[in-house]
């Protein structure tokens, strides 16, 4: 993979429903999990574009397919895609707490901008059981409602995931 620093541009080639391939130079294909912006710089768009996709697949012959954490609707082929150098990152700790971030960190919450000064990738390895407590304590959300009618035990893995309706 190349550097952070040199970020490599390519251009989108397909794009079908959340998945979206990109074409790289040879040799410079970014590596699986990597950060993707897809912009309309250039393009007379009802809507301007500014996607994050993630790598998931090298299909060959310079081409990715990734998948849009934001919706599509709009991108054509031809659009820049920059490779950020990088997976996805999320702000982590007590600025998180109580919070609604979206699978790119951002707060959705309308509580302002999150004030974090640490951020993990996305995909990373769970804690080793030794750094995990064995005591039974419960994970507190900051979430009232949450906390009350499905509290969690503290030291595992949990996905809290809502739809309309």
């Amino acid at each position: 993979m190349t550097p952070a620093t040199e970020l490599v541009v390519g251009k989108v080639v397909q794009v079908a429903g959340p998945a979206v391939d990109c074409e790289f130079p040879e040799g410079q294909m970014p590596e699986l999990m990597t950060a993707i912006r897809i912009t309309s710089e250039g393009y007379d768009v009802p809507n301007p574009i500014d996607t994050i996709c993630e790598v998931q697949q090298h299909i060959g012959e310079g081409r990715v397919r990734t998948i849009a954490m934001q919706p599509t609707e709009g991108m054509v082929r031809g659009m820049k895609a920059q490779s950020l150098g990088a997976p996805i990152t999320v702000p982590v700790g007590r600025e998180t707490l109580g919070r609604v971030l979206n699978v790119l960190g951002q707060p959705v919450d309308n509580m302002g901008p999150v004030n974090a000064t640490n951020f993990l990738p996305i995909h990373r390895l769970a804690p080793s059981f030794e750094d995990q407590s064995t005591k039974l304590e419960m994970f507190e959300t900051g979430i009232k409602v949450i906390d009350l009618i499905e509290p969690y035990l503290r030291g595992g893995k949990i996905g809290l995931f809502g739809g309309a309706g």
